[in-house]
């Protein structure tokens, strides 16, 4: 609810600029109005070819431009401030300004060799991704999945035990509860003996669950810790949050996936039925890229530096098979490609049999609303795994706005019927796919800092194929009558899918 109100605030002054002029024009202004009303049309228009000529998201274009011709002084004056990307200069800046890492030292050239010989396509996607986010892919190691953040809890605190000399932490959500105690009681011990902890969180992720107070009392504890983007008052990087979600462990173990660091995601407690989340453990070298993600974040962010020597990849465990490719990253909105949503059109595009997704929120842009619809068409089992409870109705419902063109094309959706899915990944033909924070929404595909870890032939992905069909058990399939018909619905449908890239 703070959230919501914090958008409202944002909103409501651009409001009242606008009726503010109109009272300024239709009263002082008066014998000029026809004059500044055509200069102002003039700019409007200008404005406007600018927003059609940019290339950008079009449903996130069209959506502008609405507000912008109905509102032409608030709703320009909004654009500049929350709309583009000119307002995350700040947050380059400070990456700019601090010193790149260490090279990395690992030669991907005979991964992509190997790869190429057995699927050139993929061999292209996997380059592609390397190339756009600076992170290259990794001989995998074994990783472990885990189809419930209830299972990964205690693995989480296991191998904390075993940390020697650093453990990073970072999150969109931290809750003080069993789940966070229980981690900083062995954080707080590690870091008594020498071990360097540090939390990075996202201030307006956790602004109802953590606090100013809470990192002191961290602090006074021996574990550093820091807000990211702190919420000081309003500003243009407000919808720049870090998602991102990351355990590191002396850089021989990383956890990720969809789970925060929240009592409901191990369902110690219940807010919106069954929490079902996923997510997974790396082992070995692999591990190196999230090192590198969580050290450009802390140098960029926190003020101090994460020391070069933790950087160095860790050799995998003497005899450790190799377990397929991964590639893990970090998608940025201060890139000029949205790396996440590409990949999954790229995927789709190249899925022959499958193409299987969990996702709590449904509210693609239309580029990849599209990849989904022409796979389904020629023939591709295309499914979506959706939450049947909840956790915010009206993005719920915007998420409904868009079954039916998917359910038309074929797209099969189901509802988890225990209740809320918070579960991000994809697995297509099963030999590739992702598991990750990056929702199919516009806010998690544009807006925000994630990161996602993208699987080759790798013994998880079998693990997520036999999750997701033993969850699809659970789940009630939709169907175009079960939504409804109607001028009612449709308009409604309209709307929603409209203003779906302000939720």
């Amino acid at each position: 609810m703070r959230k919501i109100l914090g958008r409202v605030v944002v909103i409501l002054p651009a409001i009242l600029l606008q009726a503010l002029w109109l009272f300024i024009l239709f009263g002082w202004l008066a014998p000029w109005a026809t004059l500044i009303n055509l200069g102002l049309s003039v700019l409007a228009f200008l404005f406007v070819l600018y927003l059609v000529i940019k290339q950008d998201e079009s449903t996130y274009k069209i959506l502008w431009l609405l507000v912008i011709l109905t509102f032409p002084l608030p709703g320009a004056l909004l654009y500049l401030v929350f709309g583009n990307k000119r307002t995350t200069r700040p947050l380059q800046k400070k990456m700019d300004a601090t010193p790149p890492l260490p090279a990395d030292t690992a030669d991907p050239a005979p991964l992509y060799t190997a790869l190429a010989k057995e699927n050139k396509r993929l061999a292209q996607t996997f380059g592609w991704v390397a190339q756009k986010t600076g992170f290259a892919p990794r001989v995998g190691r074994g990783a472990q999945y885990y189809p419930l953040g209830d299972a990964m809890f205690p693995e989480m605190l296991a191998e904390l035990e075993k940390a020697e000399r650093f453990v990073f932490v970072e999150y969109f959500i931290i809750e003080n509860g069993l789940m966070w105690d229980s981690m900083v009681d062995i954080l707080a011990r590690k870091a008594a003996q020498g071990v360097d902890v540090r939390v990075l969180y996202d201030d307006l992720g956790s602004i109802s669950t953590f606090t100013g107070l809470d990192a002191e009392k961290l602090k006074k504890r021996g574990i550093r810790c820091v807000a990211f983007n702190p919420l000081v008052f309003i500003k243009g990087t407000l919808n720049c949050r870090d998602h991102r979600k990351m355990l590191i462990i002396d850089g021989k173990v990383a956890f990720s996936g969809g789970v925060n660091l929240a009592d409901e995601y191990i369902n110690h407690i219940e807010k919106f039925g069954h929490w079902k989340d996923i997510g997974f453990k790396l082992t070995g070298e692999a591990v190196a890229n999230y090192t590198r993600m969580f050290a450009q974040f802390w140098n960029a962010f926190a003020g101090e530096r994460v020391p070069d020597a933790f950087l160095a990849p860790h050799p995998a465990d003497a005899g450790a098979p190799q377990d397929g490719l991964v590639l893990s990253y970090y998608d940025s909105p201060l890139r000029p490609e949205a790396v996440s949503n590409e990949l999954y059109i790229d995927l789709l595009s190249q899925a022959q049999e499958t193409a299987w997704f969990f996702t709590p929120y449904l509210m693609p842009g239309n580029a990849l609303l599209d990849a989904f619809v022409r796979a389904a068409r020629r023939g591709v089992d295309v499914r979506i795994i959706m939450p049947g409870v909840p956790d915010k109705k009206l993005v719920y419902r915007m998420s409904r706005s868009f079954y039916p063109v998917l359910l038309e094309a074929g797209v099969r959706i189901y509802e988890y019927g225990p209740g809320f899915v918070h579960a991000k990944a994809c697995i297509v033909d099963g030999i590739v796919g992702t598991v990750g924070t990056v929702n199919l929404d516009y806010r998690s595909l544009f807006l925000h800092f994630e990161n996602n870890s993208l699987f080759y032939r790798a013994a998880l992905l079998q693990d997520l194929k036999a999750d997701f069909e033993a969850t699809q058990q659970k789940c009630t399939p939709c169907t175009a009558q079960s939504l409804g018909k109607g001028f009612g619905k449709w308009l409604v449908d309209g709307v929603l899918r409209t203003f779906a890239p302000l939720c």
